[in-house]
């Protein structure tokens, strides 16, 4: 499996709930920070966006809650590329904390053009780079649906 160490950080005292926790709302704060970091290791960030007009949206999230994070935690987040298509990626992302899995975030984005209005292929070497640091295996957690009904 193809895991990027791309981002951590630390627990901002704000994002704390009155349980002394992360607030849930909070988990999806540094997840996001990492979603930067692996649009620029893919090369399709802010320089990218500035140069072509063309962005990374994200259209659907999927966070699991797992374990606590308190406070003092470093937020450690190791990311992989689960699949990727002409105009989308999905990814996900591992919230570490002491070498403990506290969330998963699942999360599929689409390639946008701005400037058109409408979602556009990648170039090629994009889609190509992506493609090569795809993951074989997938956590048995992603692809997985909300329900009440049992399986």
């Amino acid at each position: 499996m193809s895991v990027l160490k791309l981002h951590n950080e630390p627990l901002q005292e704000a994002w704390l709930d009155a349980y002394g926790h992360l607030n849930e709302a909070y988990y999806l704060v540094p997840f996001s920070n990492t979603t930067w970091k692996l649009q620029d290791h893919f090369d399709i960030g802010v320089d990218y966006f500035e140069e072509t007009g063309c962005a990374i949206y994200t259209v659907e999230t999927h966070l699991r809650y797992l374990s606590d994070v308190r406070k003092t935690a470093l937020m450690e987040i190791e990311s992989m590329i689960l699949g990727v298509d002409a105009k989308r990626i999905w990814f996900a992302h591992k919230m570490m904390v002491n070498d403990v899995l506290c969330a998963t975030g699942e999360f599929m984005v689409l390639h946008y053009d701005t400037n058109a209005n409408r979602t556009t292929a990648m170039p090629n070497s994009v889609i190509e780079t992506l493609g090569r640091a795809a993951t074989d295996s997938r956590p048995e957690w992603v692809g997985r649906r909300l329900s009440l009904d049992k399986r």
